[in-house]
Parts: C-alpha cells; structure tokens; sequence
C-alpha cells in the first residue's frame, strides 16, 4: 500500500497534493506578526511606558502579595512583548540583510532589549534578597503565581552569582554591547562580503555566495567542486585577521562574564543557565572520539562509492547516487505532512495549518540571510520559517527540520503559559532531529529502487556526519579556544585557523590518509555563525541522539512512547530540559545515547554496502 505514493508524486507533481501543500505561498506574512513599521514603533512605545510602570517595582516586590504579582505579571507582558517586536524586527532584517529599515529596526530593539535590562536590574538581587522561604510563601499566596515556580527556581539557585542591585544595574547597562561582534560577523558575511563568481566545466557562471556555496559545493564535476571549494574559502582567509579579532573579542566577553558571575570558567557558567551538567558536554567530545574510525569507514565508503582513490575535503557533499532528483516545496511539504503521521492526528493538522498560512519564507534570493531557522518568540501569534529551499532532498530534510521545531512551539505554546513556553535548544533540536528520523523512515519506506534508497541512506548518513560528528567537532574547537581565553591566552585569526586545522584533520583523518584537508579550508571555523552563540552547537550533537532513539520508539510503536515524546515538547521549560529528557528515558550524560547513534550510522553502512554487492552480482 505504501510503495506507489512516491511514483505518484513523482508523475503527477503538485496535482495529486493535499490542499494545504497546494496553497503554499513562497513568501511568509510577517503582517501576523504587525500589519506595519508603524504598528511595531506604537508597540515599541508601549514597551517603554512598560519600561517605567516596571521600574516603580523597584523595592517593593516584598512587600505583598498582590504587588508580587502585579509586578511578576508586569515583568511577563513586557518580555512577551519585546520578543514579539523582536521577531519582527530581525524576520525584516533576514528578508533582506541589505535593507538599512530591517538594520534600523534590529538596533532599535537592541536598545530596547538594553533598556528592559536595566530597568530590571533590580529584579535578580531583590528575590534573592527574599529568599526561597518568602518566595515561597507569596507562590502560596495567590495560585495564579503557580506558573512563576520553575523561573523562580532558575533564579534562586543562580544565587552565588548573582551581584547586587548596582552591580547588577551596572552589568546590564553594557548590554548593547553584548552582540557586537556577532553583528559584525553578521554583516560582513552576508551582506559585505565580495562572493567570488567561478565559471563551471558546463560554462556556467555562478555566485558563491554562502547559499550558492550550499547548492554548488556538491556538483558531479569534481574539479568544479575543487574550483567552489578553493574561490569560497580563499574568500574567507582573505578576512581571517578580521574575523579573527571579531570572534576573539566575542570570547573576551564570555570570560570576563563568568568571572563577574563566579564561574570557574565559561563553559560552566554558559551551560548553567539551564542546569546542563559538564559531563554531557565532555561524555559527547569523549564518545566521539573514541568512535572515529566509525567516521572514517564513513569517509572510506563514500570515496569507494564516488570511484575517488584520493579522498579530498571538497568531496564530502556530493550525493552519493546520481540522477535529477527534484522535490519542489509542494512535493516536500506533501512528504513531511506524511512522515509525522506517527506523531498522531492532532500534529498533522496543526503542521497542515501552518504550512498553508504562510509562516515560512521559501527560496534564496540576494541579500537573503543564509541558512535556515525558526524564529518563534511571538507568543500570540505564530511562529515563521526562514528556508533557502532549492528543490533538492537536503532541503526536503531542512523542511522538516524546521517543522519539528516550529511543531515545538505550536505545542508548547498551547500547553505552557508564556513564562514557561519558551524551550532550551538542548530539548529544541530533539523536536527538529526526531522529525528528520521520521522523515528518513518514510523515504525508505516508499523508495522503489536501489538509486532512491542509497540517496535517502546517503543523506542519512550525510545528516549523521554534519549532525553529531561534525557540531561534536565544533564543540571540541569551541572548549579548545574558550578554556585558552579563560586561562588569559591571546588569539589571532592565524591562530584560530591553525587550532581549528588541528582537530579537523584528526576527525576527518588526515594523517591516516582517509580524507585530505588543504590548508585554506581551515579558515572554515571563521564561516560558522553559531560560535557566536557559545556552547551552542553540542546540543545538535546530543540532540540527534535523543531524537534517534525518539523517533526509534516512535515507529516501533513500543508503549508510550509518543506521549513521553510530545509530553517533553509540550513541557517547554516547565523543567529543566537535562532532567525532563532523562525522564523521557534518554540520560545524555552518558555513552549510551552517543554509542547508539554510532551503531545506526553502521547499520546503514552495512546496508548500503549489502546494495553495492548486490548490483555487483
């Protein structure tokens, strides 16, 4: 029953879709969010009265416990609210990262973002002041402050370091300086860079800008691929000092802030913040290490499959199966909306809902922020996608990666009152991770041939590879150049480049000769916008594998299975997200979770390998 859906979709495209794929818009409508620049400035006033009401609490969050909650009330709208105008502020901005508005628009919410922070400065000390006693007597007081419990909590124990109310007045007047050197980053290799332009072996110009570096980086030719390779990231080194400086000032800030906060160092303090134990962190680094030579048979049989003796870096992304595989975002909203039938009815339709309202923007155009992300913060309103889809099947893969995020939002969000609605990215990449898993299971469920079932196994094992072994190898780079700064070291662009070089060629084998790595693609570690986010990119590694396991249970249909899962979406951060997780089944501060996700990348090795013999015969 199962095997003639992909011919169908094949043959007859987006006729034979559901209606909600059909009335895909390629455009979102960030007018849900507000219908105007005007309206956002008179929301943004708003804020600022908000601003002073809140300021007027100052001193007095004690005193009962009706004004305790009138000011805990009044501290939730105007977080509400500034993440709202957030959104629309940087949605406008990644429309267009050449439009000088969306710029203005960021800013002016930089400076709002910078003038709620001091006007709370007072907040940290003084229920700290209170204590878990008073605190917990004004929670009894009134029921309706229930919902206030786990943010409490998140608080009080911060208590060692936490300065007080003028220390804290005056951390918080440097907060528009908190993203500076993520914002240079930003411009410059978005909106500034000089993307070089190489002519392909079919006479073709291009621009490898960072989404044409995306889509040309794979191509059959492999000299071309060379040719993309070596004029992206001679680009890159040409800035190496630049964005050396940039990137080493953003690691001066992260040290100075743990020091102020009495942390041993900056990944205890970044960690803290929703109560990750370390050991996760080190338990990933160490498992994956330890499972290298799993990465090199990797590496081995994709250079085997591909007829390359010498295996290079600039030949890890061509698909492993050749043919004009196309999924047009109808097709791929079509296959998404069928592979998260598992997760029950109630997800479908809600999925069905957004993708046919226009919440996603879909194809890459000049001056587009590259990537892809989910931006949920408008509580009232709804989340929205930012794609750049070119109709191949990692960009199906991408669909429903952001999906499963956006599907976390809209379930949280309905579950959660806002202060606890918003959710950590350790538990956010679960969603968007299960999703793919279930994505991959439908592929291979309705392939018809050898060719379809070794791309979808390809991109499997593609997705394995840039999920936990490549972001594990971020982390890696990221503790390395933390705990240098922490320990008062200097770093240059050239020294960056130089450790960043270091542990690529180990994970990817270079000594070993399994895959070469030229110098110049080093400077790789200077393209990755998620450093600027620190201890960020872990989660997608430990991530992948609590969504492994997920989205395993899920499709055995092993008792309760599905509910422990939605029950961790729908939680958002009622609790803390290493805890929750651990009582869903999955404690990722152990080998086991990293050990698993090991034994699925052999398993589909050893059936890719079972296919290869068999066509041989």
């Amino acid at each position: 029953m199962q095997k003639p859906v992909l011919f169908l979709l094949l043959a007859l495209g987006a006729a034979q879709l559901s209606s909600a794929a059909e009335s895909i818009n390629p455009r979102w409508n960030l007018a849900d969010v507000y219908p105007s620049t005007e309206a956002w400035q008179a929301d943004a006033s708003k804020l600022e009265g908000q601003v002073k009401e809140f300021a007027g609490c100052r001193g007095h969050l004690g005193e009962s416990v009706k004004r305790f909650k009138q000011c805990m009330d009044l501290r939730a709208d105007l977080s509400k609210r500034l993440d709202r105008l957030a959104i629309y502020a940087n949605e406008t901005h990644a429309e267009d990262t050449g439009n000088t508005a969306g710029l203005e628009l960021n800013q002016k919410t930089e400076i709002l973002g910078a003038r709620v922070e001091e006007s709370g400065s007072f907040f940290r000390p003084e229920i700290l002041a209170l204590g878990q006693k008073k605190v917990s007597a004004m929670l009894a007081g009134d029921k309706s402050l229930a919902i206030y419990r786990q943010p409490l909590d998140n608080l009080l124990r911060a208590a060692p370091h936490t300065l007080d109310a003028k220390g804290e007045a005056l951390i918080a007047s440097f907060g528009l300086t908190a993203n500076s050197a993520q914002s240079v980053y930003s411009i410059l290799s978005n909106a500034d860079m000089p993307w070089p332009k190489v002519t392909l072996s079919d006479g073709k110009e291009v621009t490898l800008d960072q989404s044409g570096y995306t889509q040309y980086r794979g191509v059959a030719n492999r000299d071309d691929r060379k040719k993309v390779f070596d004029a992206f990231w001679t680009t890159w080194h040409a800035f190496e000092r630049t964005y050396g400086v940039t990137f080493y000032e953003h690691l001066k800030q992260d040290s100075i802030d743990a020091k102020v906060r009495n942390y041993p160092d900056s990944i205890t303090k970044a960690l803290d913040t929703n109560k990750i134990p370390v050991a996760v962190y080190n338990t990933l680094i160490e498992q994956t290490n330890a499972n290298l030579p799993t990465l090199h048979r990797y590496f081995a049989l994709r250079a085997k499959l591909l007829g390359i003796k010498d295996m290079r870096y600039y030949d890890i992304y061509p698909p492993l199966v050749k043919g004009d595989f196309k999924y047009p975002i109808e097709q791929g909203n079509a296959l998404m909306l069928a592979s998260v039938k598992p997760l029950g009815d109630d997800y479908v339709k809600a999925m069905e809902k957004g993708v046919g309202s226009r919440w996603m923007d879909v194809y890459p155009r000049p001056r587009k922020l590259s990537g892809a992300h989910m931006a949920g913060d408008a509580y009232d309103v709804h989340p929205v996608i930012l794609l750049n889809y070119t109709d191949d099947y990692n960009s199906v893969s991408t669909l429903a990666h952001e999906w499963g995020h956006a599907m976390h939002t809209v379930l949280a969000n309905a579950a959660q009152p806002y202060v606890t609605a918003g959710y950590p990215i350790f538990t956010a990449e679960i969603a968007s991770t299960t999703n793919e898993g279930l994505l991959l299971a439908r592929m291979l469920k309705i392939s018809k041939t050898d060719d379809e079932r070794l791309l979808y196994l390809g991109s499997a094992l593609e997705n394995l590879r840039g999920t936990f072994f490549r972001q594990a190898m971020f982390a890696e780079f990221e503790r390395d150049v933390h705990a240098r700064v922490d320990r008062g070291e200097s770093l240059t662009g050239e020294g960056l480049t130089k450790i960043y070089g270091d542990i690529l060629r180990r994970y990817h084998g270079d000594k070993e000769g399994v895959v070469t790595i030229d110098d110049v693609y080093a400077t790789e570690w200077a393209f990755i916008p998620h450093f600027y986010n620190s201890f960020y990119v872990f989660q997608y590694a430990t991530s992948i594998s609590a969504g492994s396991l997920f989205a395993e249970s899920i499709l055995a249909n092993k008792p309760g299975a599905r509910e422990r899962y939605l029950g961790v979406l729908k939680s958002g951060s009622s609790a803390y997200p290493y805890e929750l997780v651990k009582a869903a089944g999955v404690d990722l501060a152990t080998p086991a979770p990293y050990q698993a996700v090991v034994a699925s990348m052999n398993r589909i090795m050893d059936e890719i390998e079972a296919i290869v013999a068999r066509r041989k015969n």
